[in-house]
C-alpha cells in the first residue's frame, strides 16, 4: 500500500476556524461559568437557536447521535415497525431507530440531487411504516413539502436529519422545521462547530418536548411534593411517565452552549461564502463534463461538503485515477463517502443487509468529495481548481 504524503490541501477534520471574539468568549465562559453544564448559556442557546429556524421547541445535546438517540426514542417505537432510511448517509442517522427494536428499510437517493424523494420513500411504504428518516445530506435540504404530504396521509413520523444542513430553506423554511422531529449537528465537520462536538433536537409536539429534560439529563425533576428542607428527602427526584422509558445523560456543556450563541451570529454568512465559491469552482469546470456537481445557487444549499459523481462512460476507472492523481501528484486529498448501510458488516450482521438502492450503489462507486472546509484560503482554491483541470485533461 502506498503511503499517504504530507498534502498540500488536506480534507480536514475541521471547518472553520475561530476568531478572536468568539475565543475570548470560550475563554471568559471557561473562568466564569457556574456551574460548567446544565447553566444559562444552555438556556440561552437553546432560545437563540429557536429564535434562528424559527420553532419553540429545541434543546441542545452533546452531539446528533444523542440527539438522534432522543428522536428514536420518542417515536415510541414497537416490535415490527418499520423505518425507513437513506442508504446513503452517515451511520447515526440509521442505528438509533434499529436500537429502539425497528426494523431498518433502506430507500434509495435521487442520482441528482442525492437525496431522498417522496416517490423513493413511498415505494417502501409498508403497512409496518411508523417512521421515516430523510437527510439533507452534503447541505442540499430534500422536497420536504412532497414528504410531508406523503407522511400526513399515511400517518408517519418523519424525522429530519439536518446535521449537514444548518440554514438551508425549502420556500424560504428551515430545514428541520417541516418533520415532527429535527436533529442538527455542531460537529468539527460542519459549517459551524462548537469546540468539535454538539448536536440540537427540535420537537414538534409540546408534549414529547416537556419530556426531553428528563431523557436527556438523567431522568432528573423535581419533587411533586413540598418538602420541609430541600435536602428532604433528597436534592431531586427521578421518574419518567411510564415503566420501561430511560434517560441518559445527553446534555451540552456551558462552554459550548455560549460559543454556539456567537457562531449562530455568522452561519448565513459562511453559508452563502460555502456557496459562492461552490458555484464559482463548478463553473470553471463546466467544460469538464466527466465531473458532475450538483449546482444550487439558493439558501436550499449550503455546501457542507463539495460532492461530485464522475462519469466514467467514456473512461472506465476515472474516479480512482483522478483521486490518485489527486493525491499523489497534486498533493490534494479528495476522499469517496457514504458507503451504502446495507453493505457494512454491521448492518449485515443484524440483519439489514438486503437493499434495493442503486442511486445510492451507483453514486457511491463513481463519487469524488473535494477538500472544502471554510478555512481554505483563495489561493488553495484556486490550485486545487488549475489541479482538477489539468488531471482531468491528462487522463482524457
Amino acid at each position: 500500500m502506498r503511503p499517504e504524503p504530507a498534502y498540500r490541501i488536506p480534507f480536514s477534520g475541521r471547518a472553520h476556524r475561530y476568531t478572536a471574539e468568539e475565543v475570548a468568549l470560550v475563554a471568559r465562559v471557561m473562568q466564569e461559568a457556574d456551574p460548567l453544564t446544565q447553566g444559562r448559556h444552555l438556556g440561552e442557546f437553546q432560545e437563540a437557536f429557536s429564535a434562528y429556524i424559527g420553532v419553540p421547541h429545541c434543546f441542545a445535546t452533546m452531539n446528533a447521535t444523542c440527539a438522534l438517540e432522543l428522536a428514536a426514542q420518542l417515536c415510541e417505537l414497537k416490535p415490527g415497525d418499520e423505518v425507513i432510511v437513506p442508504a446513503h448517509t452517515f451511520t447515526s442517522s440509521a442505528y438509533p431507530f434499529a436500537k429502539q427494536g425497528a426494523r431498518l428499510v433502506w430507500a434509495d437517493s435521487d442520482p441528482g440531487t442525492r437525496v431522498v424523494t417522496a416517490q423513493m420513500i413511498a415505494d417502501k411504504l409498508s403497512p409496518r411504516t411508523k417512521v421515516v428518516v430523510v437527510v439533507h445530506l452534503y447541505g442540499f435540504a430534500a422536497e420536504m413539502p412532497e414528504i410531508m404530504d406523503l407522511a400526513r396521509r399515511r400517518h408517519l413520523l418523519v424525522v429530519e436529519d439536518v446535521a449537514q444542513a444548518l440554514g438551508a430553506e425549502v420556500g424560504g423554511r428551515k430545514a428541520g422545521t417541516f418533520g415532527d422531529l429535527g436533529v442538527f449537528s455542531f460537529h468539527s465537520h460542519k459549517n459551524v462547530t462548537t469546540l468539535g462536538e454538539g448536536g440540537m433536537l427540535v420537537v414538534r409536539d409540546p408534549a414529547q418536548a416537556a419530556l426531553v429534560p428528563l431523557l436527556r439529563h438523567n431522568g432528573h425533576c423535581a419533587f411533586t411534593q413540598e418538602r420541609p428542607h430541600y435536602w428532604t428527602p433528597a436534592m431531586g427526584n427521578l421518574d419518567l411517565p411510564r415503566p420501561g422509558l430511560w434517560p441518559s445523560n445527553y446534555c451540552l456543556g456551558e462552554v459550548e452552549s455560549a460559543l454556539g450563541v456567537a457562531l449562530l451570529a455568522r452561519i448565513d454568512q459562511m453559508n452563502a461564502e460555502k456557496r459562492g465559491r461552490a458555484c464559482r469552482f463548478i463553473d470553471a469546470l463546466a467544460d469538464f463534463p466527466e465531473l458532475v456537481f450538483h449546482r444550487v445557487e439558493s439558501t436550499r444549499h449550503t455546501y457542507h461538503l463539495l460532492a461530485a459523481y464522475m462519469d466514467e462512460s467514456a473512461r472506465p476507472g476515472l474516479r480512482d485515477a483522478f483521486m490518485e492523481r489527486m493525491a499523489f501528484d497534486k498533493l490534494i486529498k479528495c476522499v469517496v463517502q457514504y458507503y451504502p448501510l446495507y453493505r457494512y458488516p454491521l448492518y449485515i450482521k443484524n440483519g439489514f443487509g438486503q437493499a434495493d438502492c442503486p442511486g445510492a450503489d451507483d453514486f457511491f462507486d463513481h463519487m469524488v468529495s473535494f477538500p472544502f472546509q471554510h478555512w481554505l484560503s483563495d489561493e488553495d482554491l484556486a490550485y486545487m481548481l488549475a489541479s482538477t483541470r489539468e488531471v482531468l485533461e491528462g487522463l482524457r
